[in-house]
């Protein structure tokens, strides 16, 4: 079970948080803010922290660098009533993850701290889960329950991006810039082939596809998590 932290001066906020998280299965440790944060750290192992902006003693900014410069990696959410860009832009500068403006709606909010939790599992781990297969990003080999397979190392880190953002439309153009990079000789083609080989190679694993947006790029669907 995930341990989470809410870190939110205001009570009704912090028990309708609290209650939220429980109600979907995390653990939630609470402080009030930024100084009881850091004692609830130390005595604590946290996978993810909720944090408010406005708080005495210590904000939300302010607990963030302190954490980040202390090299703390635990992802960290923030929301605010601050809807101005540059409130946003600081939390981002300080070292947060993802940044919601209040009211928030409550789906929303679970949906992102699930894709936190993911990615930052993926990170720590250079390995990613989909259903019955497992990418290891260290070997560039998938594990599935009918083979394991070293891949090419574009095809690999290819497959790798679009698993780890389920549902998010990559251009052909963006993944061109990331996975091959923005001076490579190579067009947009290539990426075309790629996706098929790819299609080729997992036509009978049904945890996951590749599907083409007519017009826009390509997305990974997940059929594990529905």
């Amino acid at each position: 079970m995930f341990n989470i932290l809410v870190v939110e001066d205001d009570k009704n906020t912090r028990k309708l948080l609290s209650t939220i998280l429980k109600n979907n299965g995390y653990n939630v440790l609470v402080a009030e803010n930024g100084v009881q944060a850091l004692d609830v750290l130390d005595h604590n192992h946290v996978d993810l922290m909720v944090i408010d902006v406005m708080m005495p003693l210590m904000d939300g900014y302010e607990l963030t660098e302190t954490l980040r410069n202390n090299g703390s990696q635990i992802p960290m959410l923030m929301l605010s009533a601050k809807q101005h860009t540059s409130d946003i832009k600081q939390g981002f500068l300080v070292g947060i993850d993802d940044y919601m403006t209040k009211p928030f709606d409550f789906d929303e909010l679970i949906l992102r701290i699930k894709a936190l939790l993911r990615r930052s599992r993926i990170v720590s781990e250079h390995k990613l889960t989909v259903g019955s297969v497992t990418l290891d990003y260290q070997k560039f080999t998938v594990i599935t329950p009918k083979f394991t397979e070293m891949l090419p190392q574009k095809e690999f880190m290819l497959l790798f991006k679009l698993l780890s953002y389920p549902d998010v439309i990559f251009t052909r153009m963006q993944l061109m810039d990331e996975i091959w990079g923005m001076d490579a000789e190579s067009d947009e083609h290539t990426v075309n082939v790629h996706i098929n080989r790819l299609r080729t190679r997992f036509q009978e694993i049904d945890d996951f596809e590749i599907v083409t947006v007519r017009g826009l790029g390509y997305k990974a669907v997940r059929h594990d998590e529905k």
